[in-house]
């Protein structure tokens, strides 16, 4: 198996076996309602980057605080699920990934021509291509 198909993997488990001990274990009330969008760990295994979004989108600052006091507790239990020599350290961060898609199609929706885009249309006005 090569190494970015592992890491994939890992990551995807990762983020499986996080969200089922979020929900299970950790009693905190400032991570209710916290979900693992996605998770990124480093080449060399020593870091998972934990992309978070909340239910209601507000109160993340709190779920973030809440998340590092319990990412010791979370790593041990990972120890406990995961074949690995050593578990990574958890770095939380909101996940920007939503607003940034919301941005990208809002700026799509601004230089759309009025009447659409046709089909095999290149953006080309006058109907020249550029290699006439």
């Amino acid at each position: 198996m090569s190494a970015g198909r592992r890491v994939q993997r890992l990551n995807a488990q990762l983020q499986r076996e996080l969200a089922d001990l979020l929900r299970r274990e950790v009693r905190d009330p400032r991570v209710s309602g916290v979900t693992v969008t996605r998770v990124s760990i480093t080449p060399d295994l020593s870091i998972a980057r934990v992309f978070v979004r909340t239910l209601s989108g507000k109160g993340l600052d709190q779920a973030l605080e809440g998340l590092t006091a319990a990412a010791p507790f979370l790593r041990r239990g990972l120890g406990g699920q995961l074949r690995l020599r050593r578990v990574p350290e958890l770095d939380f961060m909101e996940d920007r990934s939503l607003e940034q898609a919301m941005r990208i199609e809002s700026l799509l929706h601004d230089v759309r021509p009025d009447g659409g885009w046709t089909e095999g249309s290149d953006g080309d006005e006058d109907g020249e291509g550029a290699d006439e």
